[in-house]
């Protein structure tokens, strides 16, 4: 009977063990994920100076569209956390595209190469971050899947483990990349 008793506790304790040290991973995973999404944010804020500078030489009466651009990227590289680097982002995004849509007014900067090239740039740091945040998402989504579960759920929240937020958009966000830019001349 006391071997019994202690092979229990020993099969419930490596358990334990596989089962701490998975949710660990995933933890890791996630953290490893946001990386990711902040080294694409950091590219796409990088090449924003290029693009306002490009920019302000064929449209430099354009002050208020291009000082709009430069003040979301600085916001953008201060926000820290998914939700509020998701809500600056948002802000970004919209007033890039008032800038990439000013290229429609002036015919020189469209047919500009280093426009052309920063813009093709900027739409290929754009798909990888789309991928990143996609990553991110699904990590996010099994770690707190993994905390919600039994066994975890019994020891997770004790031990550090609590839900993490996605990389989401909110409902205002949402609608402030849906809406078309505005651009008054």
């Amino acid at each position: 009977m006391k071997w019994v008793v202690i092979g229990a506790v020993a099969l419930i304790a490596v358990w334990l063990v596989f089962t701490y040290n998975g949710l660990v991973a995933l933890k890791a995973r996630v953290a490893q994920a946001f990386g990711d999404v902040d080294v694409q944010l950091k590219q796409r804020r990088d090449l924003i100076p290029n693009l306002v500078e490009t920019v302000k030489g064929y449209a430099g009466h354009e002050r208020g569209t291009l000082e709009a651009v430069v003040r979301a990227r600085n916001e953008a590289a201060t926000a820290r956390g998914p939700g509020a680097q998701a809500e600056s982002e948002a802000a970004l995004q919209s007033a890039l595209g008032r800038l990439l849509a000013l290229s429609e007014a002036y015919p020189d900067l469209k047919a500009n190469t280093n426009f052309q090239s920063l813009q093709d740039e900027l739409s290929e740091v754009e798909n990888r971050l789309a991928a990143a945040r996609r990553f991110f998402n699904n990590a996010v989504a099994e770690y707190n899947a993994a905390i919600a579960a039994i066994p975890a759920i019994l020891f997770a929240r004790r031990l550090g483990f609590h839900p993490q937020a996605g990389f989401d958009l909110s409902e205002t966000e949402r609608k402030l990349l849906d809406a078309p830019p505005s651009v008054s001349f």
